[in-house]
């Protein structure tokens, strides 16, 4: 890569690690720009998967305060994004990818509308149950397994995903679901990671520029992020998310 090419790749991965902390699709800056620099579609996503996980921890890091009280919750989920994770490697590097990439757009559609909905469905909900299962059940885990094998394999807006699955399960604010979800979905991005090291062909120098960029990122979108209104994260991530379904369609 020239010069520009790699300053590019770093300036992607400083959004890329703002936006995935505050929202997800943070992939949908950095792998197209990697395209665009001359990697083809797997090597793109393989590289872009590793360089995301700095800026995942970095992430986590900066939403530490909300994080605390959920280390059961997190454990409990967490198992089911490792899982999935490793599950959506595999298939991205074994299966032709036309078919699941068709449905992306569908996953982020349904997503938008979950997000959007769920102060009201979660309050029908609650209206229903007689108690609330503190780590939303093996329904929730189910979501959150399949969502970590989307995660392993595309990765683009399973922030959006997790949101959206967490904030109708779990009677939970809305920032402390976000710094959840930073740590689900880095989980899933750093097991995938090994998989690519060991069984794929990585182009290290993109990667390694993305993580550099994804670290600072993170921090800058925990500054931002834990600034946001309940009402203005979820007008974020519904912003987001159509940008998302417009870059994919397209």
């Amino acid at each position: 890569m020239s010069l520009p090419e790699c300053l590019l790749v770093l300036a992607a991965g400083v959004f890329a690690g703002a936006i995935n902390t505050v929202v997800g699709s943070g992939t949908l800056i950095t792998f197209p720009v990697l395209l665009a620099v001359g990697y083809g579609p797997v090597t793109a996503n393989v590289s872009n998967t590793l360089g995301l996980v700095p800026g995942s921890v970095s992430g986590a890091i900066g939403y530490r305060a909300e994080l605390s009280g959920q280390r059961r919750r997190i454990l409990t989920l967490g198992s089911a994004s490792l899982i999935g994770g490793i599950v959506g490697a595999v298939l991205l590097l074994s299966l032709p990818s036309e078919a699941f990439e068709t449905i992306v757009p569908v996953l982020i559609a349904l997503a938008l509308v979950l997000v959007v909905a769920q102060p009201h469905l979660a309050r029908a909900l609650a209206a229903r149950r007689s108690r609330t299962r503190p780590h939303g059940g093996p329904l929730l885990w189910s979501g959150v397994f399949g969502t970590g094998v989307y995660g392993g394999y595309f990765g683009a807006a399973q922030g959006i995903i997790l949101l959206a699955l967490t904030g109708i399960a779990l009677p939970e604010d809305m920032q402390r679901l976000n710094a959840m979800k930073n740590v689900l979905a880095g989980l899933v991005n750093a097991v995938a990671a090994v998989v690519f090291v060991i069984f794929a062909s990585v182009a290290w120098a993109p990667a390694l520029l993305i993580a550099v960029g994804s670290a600072a990122g993170g921090q800058i979108g925990a500054r931002i992020g834990r600034r946001l209104s309940p009402a203005m994260l979820r007008a974020v991530i519904v912003v987001v998310g159509l940008a998302a379904i417009a870059q994919l369609v397209t």
